[in-house]
């Protein structure tokens, strides 16, 4: 069986680019570091470095081998976390997965109820809306965010909930020629200068571009992101406008203005999936509660 500290070690000398920077970091000796990489050639019987010039570069064997090793290193950091908590007495894990903007509005009151039921669970979040974005473990409740337009989604061993209908408004600059109106027809939006909140290609993105498309055009895109606290920011120095859900808005800037859309209403699906061999625990159902009354209480509306 490998040895895990060897790999490490290599991830760190390929992320660093030699052994000297390499073992800076590990606060190791370069001489451990080099002991450490010839035991690891040894117990793979590859080759991981080649000299180029007064350096080493990893091999194509050394970039997969490290590649391949992060999931299970990953596993082993989750089974020693998990250790450490069954030793301190809190046997019991929440795992949740979000989209950002619910992560920041909802779960912290999800998990002060949470661990008010259950004062011995920990919880962990991730967010689920990038490809990057992956759950340190399955999720036992994922929230997530669909069109209108799409099928719905159903993920195999999960139980879904729908959490309600949620619009999307635009944000505008002080001083825009719109500012003044009550209500913003979509193709009012045609000639303006659009700050795009996300550079992946999420069910937002979609939603948002399929009504411009039903307007007649397409959006004139000068900025792209993936943050919709920098696409406010941007929207704030007057760079342009940007179109984001109500939750998202939560925290925009007193001198940003905001306007409900119409012609068409650009709006969303919240969705909970719970996991189904978790859905009859007591912080799943104490999770799924609370988000439940969170999004009534942020006016979604139930799907007609």
């Amino acid at each position: 069986m490998l040895n895990p500290q060897r790999l490490r070690v290599l991830q760190a000398v390929i992320a660093a680019g030699s052994l000297q920077a390499a073992a800076r970091s590990l606060h190791y000796s370069p001489a451990t570091v080099s002991q450490h990489m010839a035991e690891l050639a040894r117990e793979t019987g590859l080759k991981l470095f080649v000299r180029r010039g007064r350096g080493l570069e990893a091999t194509p064997a050394a970039l997969q081998l490290a590649e391949q090793a992060e999931d299970a290193l990953a596993a082993l950091d989750r089974l020693a976390r998990s250790a450490e908590d069954m030793r301190r007495g809190h046997s019991q894990q929440l795992t949740l997965a979000s989209f950002s903007s619910a992560a920041k509005e909802w779960l912290p009151h999800v998990v002060a109820a949470v661990r008010q039921d259950s004062p011995e669970v920990i919880v962990e979040i991730s967010l689920n809306e990038t490809p990057a974005g992956r759950a340190p473990r399955p999720a036992d409740l994922d929230v997530r965010q669909e069109s209108l337009e799409a099928p719905q989604e159903h993920i195999d061993g999960y139980l879904r909930y729908s959490l309600g209908v949620e619009e999307f408004d635009v944000a505008l600059p002080a001083g825009h020629r719109l500012e003044n109106v009550e209500k913003v027809a979509v193709h009012e939006l045609s000639e303006e200068l659009w700050i795009d909140h996300d550079i992946f290609d999420t069910p937002a993105t979609r939603i948002i571009r399929s009504a411009c498309r039903a307007a007649g055009f397409a959006p004139n895109v000068v900025a792209r992101l993936d943050d919709h606290y920098a696409a406010l920011s941007l929207v704030e120095a007057g760079v342009g406008v940007t179109v984001l859900t109500r939750l998202a808005l939560q925290d925009a800037p007193p001198n940003v203005s905001i306007r409900p859309l119409h012609r068409p209403q650009v709006q969303r699906r919240v969705v909970a999936h719970v996991r189904q061999d978790r859905g009859s625990s007591r912080p799943v159902a104490v999770a799924l509660e609370t988000l439940q009354h969170l999004a009534a209480e942020a006016g979604l509306r139930p799907e007609s």
